[in-house]
């Protein structure tokens, strides 16, 4: 629990200063080069989830979010595993990023645009969250794979 609760609430953190730091230090429509063409920050901002799939569904993303969130706070009482922690502390922190975004950003509650900055080559713009929550589905591929179940012990395969 300590660890998914560490993880989780870095990710969250790092998520909105990043965020914060985009929004006044980057103008949008105005890339920055960071990592010649294959970084770049570019400040847009996302109505819907990933790659703008679901714009004017924003209410919709955010109920599925917030379900995920708490969904995650509840099957967290049984983590057995750091490789489940970690995953499940990088879903949560991320989520809960793209949450407060979706609450408390313009243009109104549960219709608020994500803050999104980093860009590479032939990919969607995305921030941290986005990349938490894709860390997360990897890590719980990988332990799913590995025959290690939630509570920490394995699967023993016939």
């Amino acid at each position: 629990m300590v660890l998914f609760g560490g993880v989780g609430l870095l990710i969250l953190f790092l998520d909105q200063l990043t965020k914060a730091l985009a929004l006044e230090h980057l103008t949008p429509g105005e890339p920055v080069n960071v990592i010649g063409t294959f970084l770049k920050f570019n400040l847009i901002r996302n109505s819907g989830a990933a790659f703008s799939l679901g714009t004017g569904y924003t209410p919709v993303i955010s109920a599925v979010q917030i379900i995920v969130a708490v969904g995650v706070i509840y099957l967290s009482r049984r983590l057995g595993s750091v490789g489940w922690a970690v995953a499940f502390g990088f879903l949560f922190g991320g989520a809960v990023g793209n949450i407060i975004d979706r609450i408390f950003r313009e243009p109104s509650p549960f219709h608020g645009h994500v803050v999104d900055f980093l860009q590479t080559p032939h990919w969607a713009i995305f921030n941290v969250a986005d990349m938490a929550v894709t860390s997360a589905a990897i890590l719980l591929v990988i332990q799913t794979l590995r025959g290690i179940k939630l509570d920490g012990t394995r699967e023993i395969r016939k």
